[in-house]
């Protein structure tokens, strides 16, 4: 009897779908609308393992669009490579009361190339169709079956397809034959059903009737309420190569291998690297040399080619056509160091991705590549896809996480540099001055490190038309016009940019009779307050530490004395801290100004106490003084 219930358990949902045929939007439970513009009906993935090299998913979802809102929903996008194939696709659209309106046939199923803007090699495709209705709501169903002729990774699943979109039922079922392993992680709480039938091993992890989630400031993503699996072989096959993911290590080694030999240079090559460190007094002049000599010489593309997805197109061929993608660019630059006598190593790294988890070695937690290059007890990281980064500057979406150091004995867990606060500062210096009829010459002074230095990159880089223009975009002085500006990086090998403005305007000074009446905080207000939100759901996350500093001098006109100066203020609290500080001096206001905000994920228990945080910021930030005129 026993035998007979796992049969039926693991079948059975196989069997839930093709029951499943009405699709009247009435029957949807009344708390999957809420919040929600689409609903998944109901959705099954089945994945059978077969060898490790091959592998086979059916798949069936029917989503019912609620509104206009959710036609984002209605589509399939599915992408395949010389590696898998995808057929058997079915497709059909429903009207409210589940009627069948529509059979798509194989003609109406889009079969596109991948390629990118910034591709040449990929052999990635699409299986795309789009569905349409003008009335609402109405449901889509598609399937289909793709088969995999190499396995370096298994299908995830999650219960909530993104914010918006509410859950009737999701299932995911995994089969595997005998001799083969996987391994898996999961939510907490999820339940793994899990059976012998025959020679096959099979798990089941399934969700019902999940509400929509509402998208809420500040979040760091819905991994920490919904269900999800991430699953993975022990044992791979890829492209004619075998490796396995029971540990770091041993992913390490089969990505050690996939680079062995690439990194030969032609001739002429080597000897621009000679001649490039010749005089150079130490390693770390010559890392900067090649690095300088790689960012003025070499473009980013990617490449997404077979195994080139992992594996990097030669030196030599980067050397020829002065191009390549992020495993290449890091190929090529750690063959320019070895030439020069200096030992580096590859890493693999999730860029905007949390960090490799040190415990379960699996594809997907990564999709960049940077170098590293020990120099005794200092390791030199280097973003080799940037033109325009200095020498060991990463940026802070590389900063700061678990990475897989490629070595000659395998993968060794390593972890980036943190950029904190302080190294992440702006440092502002504003002077004011007033003419007797109230105008006033404004002239700010900015300088941007590390993070911050990124986030104002661009401007160094754009027309002086695009500059003036994104600058006006960003004033918000009152009436002002800009007169001057200017932008530099005075030290090259620095993550620091200067920026210099000039500003006119009449009106800084609010009159009231006998008074005016001034804002003190002029280059650095905080105009807003996130919402508050009851019972909020996720976690939240400023995007990076940094502190700001800011100091504004007024140099009053004649006429005018200073009547009120706002008290300091001092706020401290578990998200970071600001001051405010008013002083007066020879007929002078001075301003000092310092905000530092951390970086970490916050519960949402948390949130409201934050949003009262920078309550206190906005008001202390609206703060005036009052001058009073001369009689």
């Amino acid at each position: 009897m026993r035998n007979l219930f796992t049969v039926l358990l693991f079948s059975g949902a196989f069997l839930s779908v093709k029951a499943q045929s009405n699709y009247d939007a009435t029957k949807i439970p009344e708390g999957l609308l809420k919040d929600a513009v689409a609903v998944v009906r109901n959705e099954e993935q089945n994945f059978e393992l077969k060898s490790i090299g091959a592998g086979k998913v059916d798949y069936k979802i029917a989503i019912t669009i609620l509104n206009k809102a959710g036609d984002d929903f209605a589509e399939m996008a599915e992408v395949y490579d010389k590696f898998s194939n995808i057929y058997n696709i079915k497709a059909t659209l429903y009207d409210a009361t589940g009627k069948k309106v529509k059979e798509y046939k194989t003609a109406d199923i889009r079969d596109q190339s991948l390629i990118s803007d910034y591709s040449i090699f990929e052999d990635n495709r699409l299986k795309h169709l789009k569905f349409y209705s003008t009335f609402y709501p109405y449901t889509i169903e598609y399937s289909y079956t793709q088969d995999f002729k190499g396995i370096l990774s298994i299908p995830s699943w999650r219960a909530v397809k993104g914010y918006g979109i509410s859950t009737e039922k999701s299932a995911y079922n995994i089969s595997k034959n005998a001799g083969l392993n996987i391994k898996f992680l999961t939510s907490k709480g999820l339940t793994t059903d899990s059976a012998k039938v025959g020679d096959k091993t099979q798990y089941k992890w399934s969700s019902t009737n999940v509400p929509a989630i509402v998208k809420e400031p500040l979040s760091v993503g819905i991994e920490n309420i919904i269900d999800w699996v991430k699953v993975s072989p022990n044992q791979f096959e890829y492209d004619n190569t075998t490796g396995n993911f029971d540990n770091w290590k041993n992913f390490g080694a089969w990505m050690h291998k996939l680079n062995e030999n690439a990194n030969t240079l032609p001739p002429a090559t080597k000897l621009q690297v000679q001649h490039l460190v010749k005089d150079a007094k130490n390693p770390k002049e010559k890392i900067s040399k090649l690095y300088n000599y790689l960012q003025q010489n070499t473009r980013y593309v990617s490449v997404q080619l077979g195994i080139g997805g992992f594996k990097p197109i030669l030196a030599e061929k980067v050397a020829q056509v002065n191009y390549g993608d992020c495993k290449a660019l890091s190929n090529y630059m750690k063959a320019l160091l070895n030439e020069a006598g200096i030992k580096s190593n590859l890493i693999v790294i999730g860029n905007g991705m949390p960090g490799l988890n040190p415990s379960y070695a699996s594809m997907g937690q990564a999709n960049h590549m940077i170098l590293a290059v020990p120099l005794g007890n200092d390791t030199t990281f280097l973003e080799c896809t940037s033109q325009y980064n200095p020498m060991g500057f990463i940026g802070h979406d590389n900063a700061d996480r678990n990475v897989l150091m490629i070595t000659e004995d395998g993968g060794r867990i390593v972890r980036t540099p943190i950029y904190n606060a302080k190294d992440n500062y702006q440092r502002r210096k504003t002077n004011v001055s007033f003419s007797d009829d109230g105008n006033a010459i404004i002239d700010i002074k900015s300088i941007y490190a590390n993070a911050q230095f990124e986030d104002n990159l661009r401007m160094l880089l754009i027309e002086p038309t695009e500059q003036r223009k994104r600058i006006n975009e960003g004033n918000n002085i009152p009436a002002s016009e800009l007169t001057s500006f200017k932008f530099e990086q005075p030290d090259k090998a620095l993550p620091i940019m200067n920026e210099e403005l000039k500003f006119k305007t009449n009106q800084l000074l609010t009159n009231g009779g006998d008074k005016a009446f001034l804002t003190v905080n002029l280059t650095n207000r905080r105009e807003s307050v996130p919402a508050k939100i009851d019972n909020r759901k996720t976690h939240f996350a400023v995007s990076f530490s940094y502190e700001d500093e800011d100091e504004i001098i007024y140099s009053l006109p004649k006429g005018y004395s200073i009547e009120f100066l706002p008290k300091d203020v001092s706020i401290a609290s578990e998200f970071g801290s600001y001051s405010a500080k008013f002083s007066s001096k020879d007929n002078q206001i001075v301003y000092k100004r310092v905000q530092n905000m951390t970086a970490k994920s916050f519960p949402p228990e948390k949130y409201n106490e934050y949003v009262e945080f920078n309550k206190k910021i906005v008001a202390a930030d609206k703060l005036k003084a009052v001058l009073a005129k001369a009689e």
